[in-house]
């Protein structure tokens, strides 16, 4: 394989020459930069088109989005810095070198939400509502988002040669510790790529998924909030999944667990635990005013 080629031989699918950036007036500009702004735009557009069906204003979101695009690349950094300390604390400004990579989405989805409350408190929103209009668009861009992993050849899992593998050369990875032993066992004698699962593409489908249950279900929701517990409790079942396979996990210090997985699966259970005890405080307030005697005068 050429060094930009990708491949999903089993789908007899063969990209040449795939590139990370382009040129514009003497300019690069990375892939991965272009299609997270576009991720953006179609997660803000999503939930203002949302609000104005919803009778409400699509310009607090658009207001909004201003504050939670800052802090949530903000939170993003941290987050991976946090949980790649080694990696930054003999040189410091290298923490502020964003563009040698080094987001975390989980820091950002934090962030966002953090944003969000403070944002709806200051403006007297109710961040309820508020997140079950965004959280639709947030993971719409998170869909969209994966692919720009998939121009830089990172965000892979292991060895894996099924109907979905994915061939990348061996050149063309970011980051060579990416590269497991059982990844390194299965290269092929004189080959120069790896057979790896393309567990960015999984996420992506998945959250396209989750993107239209939340639509679905927007009519069917019980309480303000709903909406924001299905995504929490949806994405993290995936994520908790994808994780296992993925080779590029940022693990809790001092252990092997994978941050990013146990987070997911807190998400999951804490989401369940959340619509069920508010739907049964919900049900009793209506089988208490159902029982309460009637004080109308006849």
């Amino acid at each position: 394989m050429n060094a930009g080629d990708i491949a999903f031989p089993n789908l007899n699918i063969y990209l040449h020459d795939v590139p990370r950036s382009f040129s514009v007036f003497g300019f690069r500009i990375a892939f991965y930069g272009l299609i997270i702004g576009i991720a953006v735009f179609a997660g803000i557009l999503t939930a203002a088109a949302i609000a104005k069906r919803t009778k409400q204003n699509p310009d607090d979101y658009w207001d909004f989005a201003i504050y939670a695009v800052i802090f949530s690349v903000i939170g993003a950094r941290i987050y991976y810095v946090i949980f790649s300390w080694d990696s930054y604390k003999d040189d410091l400004l290298e923490i502020f070198r964003i563009r040698n990579g080094g987001l975390a989405i989980y820091g950002g989805v934090i962030a966002a939400f953090i944003t969000l409350f403070v944002w709806c408190r200051m403006k007297k929103k109710k961040a309820a509502l508020f997140g079950d209009t965004a959280v639709p668009g947030l993971i719409l861009g998170q869909a969209i988002g994966r692919w720009g992993n998939f121009m830089n050849r990172e965000v892979f899992g292991d060895y894996y040669d099924g109907l979905l593998s994915m061939q990348i050369p061996i050149e063309a990875v970011r980051d060579r510790s990416d590269i497991t032993e059982n990844i390194a066992a299965h290269i092929p004698e004189g080959a120069n790529y790896i057979n790896v699962h393309p567990t960015f593409l999984y996420e992506s489908l998945w959250n396209l998924f989750i993107f239209v249950v939340l639509l679905l279900y927007w009519k069917h929701k019980k309480f303000d909030g709903e909406i924001c517990l299905l995504y929490l409790g949806g994405y993290g079942l995936g994520r908790f999944i994808i994780e296992g396979i993925r080779t590029d996990v940022l693990l809790i210090p001092g252990t092997n667990l994978p941050v990013s997985q146990v987070l997911a699966l807190v998400m999951v259970i804490g989401a369940v635990a959340a619509d069920v005890l508010i739907r049964l405080r919900i049900a009793g307030k209506e089988k208490a005013t159902a029982a309460a005697p009637d004080t109308k005068e006849s």
